[in-house]
């Protein structure tokens, strides 16, 4: 029998027993190519714009050595317990292979291995690496089979006539789990004794040692007297194997001083926290994170690669405006308000680039509902509410374009209008105004006083389609492509479509310009970043760069930036929206914030005010803040401090210059702190 087992891992094909066929052989010259590779799955490391670490993103937690960083003793220890031959054999022992043939069954099956080290490595390359720690995998890999084991037994031998005695050993010690979720020595050594491999005492080294046999049983934190028992056998083991000297008194000597020593593992295990909650300031830049992971994702990048890709990622994220909005969205609305949900997004402008600066809102992000916690980015994603009246900038600009208006022409604006061109049910759409109005004014007062009429009679002006495409244009594009009227992603197979756009086209809906629609907060912040950048328009990246574990940079598909509108345009509608903060629906909360920069700005209530939002901008930065309700059912928004959920009666609903726009300057006066006062773009008198 053991000469068929010399046979199986030496030729390439043995024929009528079924064990080998040059397909396998070719499998098994594949994964030995692999091991020698070595490309274990490895931490991602996402920074913020000043290269703080911000999350770590892994399915293994390892921390890669190279071997001249292990101890000796941790290396003594590992080969006296598990294979104390190690430097003797060729990757094989063969007398334990032959016993295991011998006690295999008719079945194929066996109960004994005697594995090598370097066999050991094989498995748990299989089981970890190619199988990604899956049940199924380990199992697989460690299956009591002969064909099994020939296998295994085949690539160790290619193995070692390929890598030195040390390169397995130290790979070897990089690869294995020591439990609690940590694989590889240098993981270990740092979770359970706060150290580097090349510092671990005898005692230490041998306790993890010891791991690697039975992680889960021998927890030295749930189960100390086991840990401890086992970890005195390696220590006894080593003594055997001559790791404290030749003479006998002396190496039993120190193997009791050893045994006697404490367990010593820190009371909490340092394991690296993992994804976007427990990383970092998490409740606080765990919306950056989980809109990160979602646009890699798009781009080209899954969530699984991350978790094993051991890349660096830079991203675009200022923690100083993080905190600051952060601290602004808690300022008008408590993180534990019931129902009343308060988000930001700011976003730097710029021709080539529009970097995502700030992603927070009054909840924290988290797990724990009870607690006020959301895992969702509910800055980023699209919102289930509208923005109200910042959709009127839309219209301008459609308008604006096809040279309708400018900003200094007279627009109607009667109290009631019924229209011809939009229809609800058998009638004629009408629309009020919420206030008292003038019956006509500039385009520019229109933008900051907000009448409801005088943007309806521009939209039948300048047509529905267009002024939808002009939303998209801006930057609202998930928010018109991606998602139905409702706001729910659409379908691959298309089957919970249309698309939002798609959907007031074809309903040629009339109170698309009053904001009613699904919008998300991000792209809201990203439109005013389009103004402010000459019409530019750039995706709201997160990511400043990223390169592999071996410093190389890595390439992602992103969106190209593209002239969404006319310089000339976008710099001429930034002046003519720059007046609701002067004198209009934002100037109270401009003046209790004694903001005093030149900007663009658009408050927004709903009609039924479950949504208020603001957005603006200065050459500088950009930003949005909408404030909605996050309850099981919505309700109206009433004004207070806080605000607060009351039901169906709208006669007290708040609107956007009362909560979202005090957020947005209470925010924006940080960022801006440290800048200089910068003065709006000129304006053409094309669009005058």
């Amino acid at each position: 029998m053991a000469g068929v087992l010399v046979a199986a891992v030496v030729f390439p094909v043995v024929g009528g027993l079924g064990l080998a066929s040059n397909r396998a052989a070719d499998t098994v010259d594949q994964t030995s190519g692999e091991l020698t590779k070595a490309e274990l799955p490895l931490v991602t490391t996402v920074l913020d714009m000043n290269g703080a670490p911000i999350a770590y993103l892994y399915d293994q937690y390892r921390i890669p050595v190279a071997s001249e960083n292990i101890s000796d003793t941790m290396k003594a220890a590992i080969i006296a317990i598990e294979d104390k031959r190690f430097f003797e054999h060729k990757g094989v022992d063969w007398q334990g292979i032959a016993r295991a043939a011998a006690k295999a069954g008719v079945d194929g099956e066996t109960s004994q291995g005697a594995s090598t080290l370097t066999q050991q490595y094989v498995k748990n390359y299989l089981a970890f690496v190619v199988g990604k720690g899956s049940d199924d995998a380990y199992e697989k890999a460690t299956e009591a089979t002969l064909g099994r084991k020939i296998s295994e037994a085949r690539i160790a031998t290619q193995l070692e006539q390929k890598l030195t005695k040390d390169e397995i050993l130290t790979a070897y010690l990089n690869l294995v789990p020591f439990g609690n979720g940590t694989y590889g020595v240098g993981a270990a050594s740092r979770a359970y004794f706060d150290t580097t491999p090349d510092k671990l005492t005898v005692p230490q080294a041998a306790m993890l040692a010891g791991l690697v046999n039975e992680p889960s049983r021998l927890n030295p934190g749930a189960a100390p007297e086991p840990a401890i028992k086992r970890r005195n056998t390696v220590i006894d083991k080593m003594k055997e194997n001559g790791a404290f000297g030749d003479k006998a008194d002396v190496a039993e000597q120190k193997a009791t001083e050893y045994k006697a020593a404490e367990l010593g593992v820190v009371p909490d295990v340092h394991l690296l926290a993992n994804g976007c909650v427990g990383a970092g300031d998490g409740p606080v830049y765990g919306f950056f994170c989980r809109y990160l992971i979602d646009y890699l994702e798009k781009a080209g990048l899954p969530f699984e690669e991350l978790q094993r890709g051991g890349y660096t990622i830079k991203t675009t994220m200022d923690p100083v405006a993080t905190h600051a909005t952060k601290e602004a969205a808690e300022s008008q609305v408590p993180k534990n308000a019931p129902g009343v949900a308060n988000a930001m997004a700011v976003v730097e402008p710029g021709q080539d680039k529009h970097r995502v600066r700030a992603l927070a809102a009054n909840r924290d992000f988290g797990n724990n509902a009870d607690a006020g916690q959301t895992a969702f980015s509910i800055p980023a994603e699209v919102t289930k509410f509208g923005a109200g009246s910042i959709y009127k900038v839309f219209t301008a600009a459609s308008a604006m374009e096809q040279g309708i208006t400018g900003i200094d022409k007279t627009i109607d604006v009667p109290n009631t209008y019924t229209s011809r061109v939009y229809k609800d049910g058998s009638k004629g759409y009408t629309v009020r105004n919420s206030g008292t109005y003038k019956d006509k004014m500039s385009l520019t007062e229109a933008l900051a006083t907000s009448p409801n009429t005088g943007f309806v009679i521009l939209e039948e002006k300048a047509g529905l389609n267009k002024v939808v495409d002009m939303a998209y244009r801006l930057g609202l594009r998930q928010s018109m492509q991606g998602v139905n009227i409702a706001g729910d992603d659409l379908k691959a197979d298309g089957s919970n479509g249309p698309s939002q756009g798609e959907q007031y086209k074809q309903d040629n809906s009339g109170s698309f310009t009053l904001g009613a629609g699904p919008t998300s907060i991000l792209e809201l912040a990203n439109v005013s970043a389009t103004l402010v950048s000459g019409g530019k328009w750039c995706p709201p990246t997160p990511v400043e760069s990223i390169t592999d574990r071996n410093g190389n940079p890595v390439a992602i598909k992103e969106d190209p930036c593209d002239q969404a509108v006319a310089p000339e345009l976008a710099n001429t509608l930034v002046n003519g929206m720059s007046q609701d903060v002067r004198s209009g629906t934002a100037a109270q909360a401009a003046n209790n914030a004694t903001w005093t920069r030149p900007m663009l700005g658009k408050t927004g209530t709903t009609e039924d005010h479950w949504s208020v939002a603001f957005i603006g901008a200065t050459p500088q930065y950009a930003g949005a803040v909408m404030t909605f309700t996050d309850g099981v059912a919505p309700q109206v928004i009433c004004a207070g401090n806080p605000p607060r959920l009351c039901g169906t009666n709208d006669a007290g609903g708040v609107f956007g210059g009362q909560v979202a726009a005090p957020t947005w300057f209470k925010a924006m006066q940080v960022i801006h702190a440290p800048l200089p006062v910068a003065a709006l773009p000129p304006i053409d008198q094309k669009y005058r």
